[in-house]
This record gives C-alpha cells, structure tokens and sequence, in this order.
C-alpha cells in the first residue's frame, strides 16, 4: 500500500474510532467517571493495570475497583484507615487479587505524598530523564519501593526485560495525548505527545502487520519502537493518535 493511501487509511479509521462514543465500552471510561487530576490518574492507573482480555470484564471490573474504594480514589489511596485497606481482600479480576490490589494502593500513596501524584513523577522524571523507556523503568523501580508482596510485581511490566509495556502505556495515552475529541484527558502536558509509544496489544499488532508497519513477530518492547518509528512517518507530533486506528480496525475485524 503506498504512502498517500496508507495515511487515508489511518486518518479514516482514527476519525471512526477516536470519538467519544468510544468510552463507554473501553477502559478509559473509568477515570472517565472522575473530574480532578489525582481521581483520574489513580483511577486510570488501576483501571489500565487490569485492561487484559474481554473489555466488557475490564470494565466492569475496574468499577468494581472504583466502589471498593467508596468512588473517591484519590482520597481512599490517601486515607484509607487499615480496616478499609483490609475490605480490598473481596476483590478480584482474573489474576489480580484483592492482596494485589491494597500493594497497589499503598504503592499510590507514596506517589501521593513524596510526589504529589504518579502524574507529577512521571513529568520530573521526562524532565530528568528525556527518555520514555527510562521513565518507565524508573516509575517500575520507585513504585516497587513501597513494602509488598512478590507476586503483585508480574502486575507491572518492565522495559528492562523487553516487555511491551502495552498497560502502561495505554496509560500513559490516556494521560498526555489532548485534542479535540475529549476520550484523552491530555493532563500531563511535561511529557510530549511525541515521546508517547504505542500501546501493543495484539489487536494493534495484528492490524500493524497486515498494513505493513510492523514486521517482528514477537510482541515486546522492540516491536513497539518498530511499529511507533512506523508511525511517526504519518504523524510525528503525535504518532500514538493511531493507537486508535489499529486497535479498532483490529477489534471490529474492520480489515477481514
């Protein structure tokens, strides 16, 4: 496919998907459900740390989460007494159990309180550091900082290890891409939308592949700088807008 027709393809497919009645059926609408910086950041965290396999499950589930922490998570992750900490233990999405679950929210609050917010680290550290890669792995190594349970770490890729990170950066999406659509929230705006990698899920992959942007069968970290240099070519401000396109093309089987 040449380059003129390729670009259409995507542009059309970002048109049909980036909109916001995309949020109602994917993970995002659960720091959707919040207006402050903080709810939306932790919401999002969790809800992104959970977003594998069907997204009807995720959803449902990370409202789940959202309720077990009285649908204020900024203020739960701040001041949740040991009583209520201990009332997490009822939950559970796939391998993410309820043990996983007060880790993770006591990992948040070291965020809370040594950095003012995961978002706040994440701009210091891209100010510090000018290097996404780096950024993640230093937020893995911080955030594993906090006293916790070995088995709780498989919940949080590392770069290092060649993962694709795909949750975090879905994440990361969320927080730093802005347009004028409303789905990202663009709250985080220390950290260029193009410095932002491409959540690698294998409906992206997949799409990638048969559009010719991606060539390394596996899906870890070096596919994700692959098929992220791919699209820069059509939009080097902001590459990750076309995390849409692939990964709804690949949901709806737009290609077959």
């Amino acid at each position: 496919m040449e380059y003129d027709e390729l670009k259409e393809l995507l542009d059309r497919l970002h048109d049909k998907y980036d909109r916001p009645e995309f949020i109602a059926d994917d993970p995002i609408c659960v720091p959707h459900r919040y207006a402050g910086r903080n709810d939306r950041e932790i919401a999002g965290f969790l809800a992104a740390t959970i977003a594998w396999g069907n997204r009807k499950a995720i959803v449902r589930s990370g409202l789940r989460m959202m309720q077990c922490m009285d649908d204020a998570p900024a203020d739960f992750v701040r001041n949740a007494s040991d009583r209520e900490l201990d009332l997490l233990a009822s939950y559970a999405h796939r391998t993410f159990n309820g043990g996983d679950l007060r880790d993770f929210v006591l990992a948040l609050r070291r965020f809370e309180t040594e950095w003012g917010g995961v978002g706040a680290f994440f701009e210091a550290q891209y100010a510090r550091l000018g290097d996404l890669p780096a950024v993640l792995a230093a937020f893995r190594c911080e955030f594993f900082r906090a006293e916790h349970a070995a088995r709780c770490e498989k919940h949080l890729s590392s770069v290092e290890r060649g993962a694709a990170c795909k949750r975090l950066c879905m994440f990361l999406r969320w927080m730093v891409r802005h347009d004028d659509r409303g789905v990202d929230f663009g709250e985080w705006r220390g950290i260029p939308m193009s410095a932002l990698r491409l959540p690698l899920d294998v409906h992206a992959a997949a799409v990638g592949r048969a559009l010719g942007l991606l060539r390394r069968r596996r899906n870890d970290w070096r596919a994700v700088e692959e098929v992220t240099a791919a699209l820069r070519a059509f939009d080097l401000r902001d590459p990750v807008r076309y995390d849409y396109a692939l990964f709804g093309a690949g949901i709806d089987g737009y290609l077959n």
